[in-house]
């Protein structure tokens, strides 16, 4: 290729800044500047490499001159010309800060001046390009590093430890850690939209005002919102205006919202905002705040429920923490869905879970077994009750069945109230197929084959049901834990699950759940 007279030099760079305007790349400028000057372009990054070049640009060229691109980008020169193979070889270095990328032309014949000065300015355009996208990813590296500070501290909020979450963000402490009570919003949205929400409503400092906005790892159309409802914190976020807003104006949005809880228990503001987000999919307006009731871990005797617990739950006492932290995930999400959050393979999941099966002599896979662990490690993870004396009392219980618990009057006062919207005359079919959802193991299709309705239509029915018993039941266990158990307390299913379905173990944590 030779060079070519370059005519009307100031529409080149005219058109040069266009190609610009339109977002082109430094491929794209160097593909430009190739045809306009009939020479082979290249573009040798800070590492010494070929980073751009027009198709056709001999590579033996470039090799064969490591020599003059060393100069050039440690600063010794600025430009220099040479003849390589019978070709003129143009090279020029560009930006202040060492070691320089350097632009190279190839061309049959030395570059006329106008050519020369083109080639200088698309150079400088290049090396601008490089830089910004340099910036841009900076940026976005520091997005993702906010973005995991972010989820580790909602991570130890949802787990209670507000010292935890304090000590990773030492130094720049952001104003929810410093509130005393949190109310926790769950936005459903598509996946697209939550990193363009996370990043139009982020503050200098990282975080969102008084608030976060973390993209849960389980459910991908879901953000987690969690924020404090001091007054004085202020921000952008107070009340959730932006989130209400956003569901007002997007069809596909829904919304759900915790009661204010002190900020140690930002993780009971979780489960309350996923059921209200169960209920505000199911409604007109697709928002709701929570109304649910409690559930049952906070009615039952204190004491005897936890003497029970510890009883059922001894045999894990032997096995490594981690496996405890996978089971009390796995009762409530799907395991690939723990193994997202944990970041670890679902095989690993399972392994986990085959171990407390084994221990406990229990079968995972029954849902009323997920309740009755759920139910246990709950309990055991509840704040002693200061005003309750008796327990300082050194005096041990004999721990009760749990059959025993939830014939007491706590229990079946809480399931009867639960369950009275649902067992109203006028949803009766809504009922029956509840209770033979929970006896078909939540299995849908099995649940159509036993009421002799669709899969479609017992889905139906169960999201009618949530919206009844302000419990999510089709996303998370929790909700279906606390339908479980209910039903249990009023007669509503069997006492144990199929024979069969569980396998059992030396040890008798099946007959403590009795």
């Amino acid at each position: 290729m030779s060079a070519v007279e370059v005519a009307g030099h100031g529409e080149d760079v005219d058109e040069l800044l266009r190609l610009v305007r339109r977002r082109g790349t430094p491929a794209e400028v160097l593909d430009w500047l190739g045809r306009r000057t009939g020479a082979h372009v290249a573009w040798i990054g800070r590492e010494g490499t070929v980073e751009a070049a027009t198709a056709g640009f001999p590579r033996r060229i470039a090799d064969a001159l490591t020599e003059q691109v060393e100069r050039l980008a440690g600063g010794r020169l600025a430009a220099a010309t040479t003849r390589v193979a019978g070709r003129e070889v143009r090279l020029e270095a560009f930006g202040g800060r060492e070691p320089r990328p350097v632009l190279v032309t190839v061309s049959a014949s030395p570059l006329p001046r106008e050519a020369a000065a083109l080639a200088s300015q698309a150079g400088g355009i290049v090396e601008l390009l490089s830089r910004a996208s340099d910036a841009d990813g900076g940026t976005r590296g520091y997005e993702a590093k906010a973005a995991q500070l972010r989820f580790a501290v909602l991570t130890a909020l949802l787990a209670g430890d507000v010292t935890m979450a304090r000590r990773m963000t030492t130094g720049d402490v952001p104003p929810l850690l410093n509130a005393e009570r949190v109310r926790v919003h769950i936005l459903h949205c598509p996946p697209d939209d939550r990193d363009r929400l996370t990043r139009t409503y982020l503050d200098p400092s990282g975080y969102h005002g008084p608030g976060l906005m973390v993209n849960c790892p389980v459910f991908k159309e879901q953000l987690i919102c969690p924020m404090a409802e001091d007054p004085e914190l202020g921000g952008r976020f107070r009340q959730g205006e932006v989130l209400r807003r956003l569901v007002a104006e997007n069809e596909g949005y829904a919304l759900g919202v915790s009661r204010p809880h002190p900020l140690a228990a930002t993780g009971e503001a979780y489960g309350e905002a996923v059921h209200a987000l169960a209920v505000a999919r199911n409604s007109p307006g697709r928002l709701a705040a929570y109304r649910g009731r409690p559930s049952l871990v906070h009615v039952l005797p204190r004491r005897a429920a936890l003497a029970w617990a510890r009883a059922y739950l001894g045999p894990l006492q032997a096995l490594p923490k981690p496996t405890v932290d996978v089971v009390r995930l796995a009762v409530t999400f799907s395991r690939s869905g723990v193994a997202r959050l944990l970041h670890l393979s679902r095989t690993t999941v399972t392994a986990h879970c085959r171990r407390a099966e084994e221990a406990l002599g229990v079968d995972l896979g029954d849902v009323r077994t997920r309740a009755t662990l759920d139910l246990a490690l709950s309990l055991t993870a509840l704040q002693p009750d200061p005003a309750d004396p008796a327990q300082t009392d050194a005096v041990q219980l004999v721990a009760p069945r749990l059959g025993e618990l939830l014939r007491a009057s706590p229990a079946t006062t809480w399931a009867e109230i639960f369950l009275h919207p649902l067992r109203d005359t006028r949803h009766r079919d809504l009922c029956l197929t509840v209770e033979a959802w929970i006896d078909a193991n939540t299995d849908a299709q099995r649940t159509a084959a036993r009421v002799g309705l669709s899969r479609n239509t017992v889905r139906a029915h169960l999201r009618a049901a949530e919206r009844l018993l302000n419990r999510d039941l089709l996303t998370t266990g929790s909700g279906v834990h606390d339908l479980v158990h209910a039903l249990r307390a009023t007669g509503g299913q069997r006492a144990h699950p199929p024979a069969g379905s569980a396998r059992r173990a030396r040890w008798s944590s099946a007959d403590v759940a009795s």
